[in-house]
């Protein structure tokens, strides 16, 4: 009888039913992290502001900051147990000293936890650290995306294409486009003979994390799409949208270092595009060549130095060094300045 009544309860039960009350359960827990998170880097905050403005009477680093953090890391200990420890405290310390305003400290505890704090409180300028801010809390990322994202230098490879003096237009095109795009989640070694087909079909594996690498506001719409005129079929490697920019991104994916014959043929796509496929309200299509390597020459005297719909980006299949990133980094930023005979926005 007790079996008869348990399976008679569990046969009521909905699939919507269960869902409902899954959701009420995660949402709790969701919540009640967010309000323990909250509470817990306002406390670091104020620890630091103890430690900064009581103790070492406001400078950054007194002489003898540091035997204060050891001394207090000692007491804490006896009193509430371990895990209190010196680089916590210092932490502590630095976060106060990088965010001094509570009104700051009390909107990031709202929105972002203290593992993505502590990595953004140590870039070296306020403007980089408002970046991340933004994107981590718009965009939703996880710790370890941001870890990837600030040691790729994402802030850098988009702001190194922001041009004073340029229409509105301009500016949000260019700002799309980053150079180099770091790709080292295909999983695609640069020693192994792959295809672009090969890199093609790693990207639609991994479209997620392309996604984000590529940047707010793209949407994924068709891989090979077909594309046919009057005389001829064509087929373009990759189609996204921004619904930002409100307008199609075309990729076309070449596994060498970029030709003259790739910059025409994404010339042609483009157009096509824009006479085919473009609807009256979309902005006009952009198309970026996605090419191991190029030659600035060919950037130069080709229709790339003028044209505000196509580009040429790098990509890396490996996750490069920080120096390697820097110079390259360098390289495009004086080949910008060079183009337009002025200096990029610092």
């Amino acid at each position: 009888m007790e079996n008869e009544i348990i399976n008679l309860s569990n046969s009521q039960f909905s699939d919507d039913y269960i869902k409902d009350v899954k959701d009420i359960l995660k949402s709790a827990r969701k919540q009640s992290y967010k309000s323990v998170n909250s509470v817990m880097i306002q406390a670091y905050w104020l620890v630091g502001f103890r430690i900064v403005e009581q103790e070492q009477k406001g400078e950054k680093r007194a002489g003898y900051g540091e035997k204060i953090i050891v001394n207090l890391s000692r007491e804490l200990n006896k009193e509430i147990g371990s895990g209190i420890s010196e680089a916590h405290l210092k932490n502590c310390r630095q976060f106060y000293i990088t965010f001094p305003s509570a009104k700051i400290c009390y909107t990031l505890c709202s929105e972002l936890t203290w593992s993505h704090l502590r990595l953004i409180m140590r870039l070296d300028s306020e403007e980089k650290r408002n970046y991340y801010i933004n994107e981590a809390k718009h965009g939703n990322w996880s710790v370890r995306e941001l870890e990837r994202n600030i040691k790729t230098q994402m802030f850098e490879r988009i702001v190194q294409n922001q041009i004073p003096q340029k229409s509105t237009s301009e500016l949000k095109n260019e700002s799309l486009v980053k150079d180099p795009y770091i790709l080292e989640f295909l999983g695609i070694k640069p020693e192994t003979s792959s295809s672009e087909k090969d890199i093609e079909n790693a990207i639609i594996s991994n479209l997620e994390k392309f996604l984000l690498e590529m940047g707010k506001g793209f949407s994924f719409v068709e891989r090979q799409m077909h594309v046919k005129t009057e005389t001829q079929d064509f087929f373009i490697d990759l189609v996204f949208y921004n619904y930002i920019l409100k307008c199609f991104v075309l990729i076309d994916l070449k596994k060498g270092e970029l030709k003259h014959q790739d910059i025409g043929q994404m010339d042609m796509y483009v157009r096509m595009f824009d006479s085919l496929k473009k609807a009256d309200d979309d902005n006009p299509t952009i198309g970026i060549i996605f090419c191991a390597d190029k030659d600035e020459s060919i950037v130069k005297y080709s229709v790339l130095n003028e044209s505000r719909q196509i580009f040429a980006s790098r990509y890396k299949t490996v996750l490069p060094t920080e120096e390697e990133l820097g110079a390259e980094l360098d390289r495009n930023r004086r080949f910008l300045e060079e183009k337009y005979g002025k200096k990029l926005i610092e």
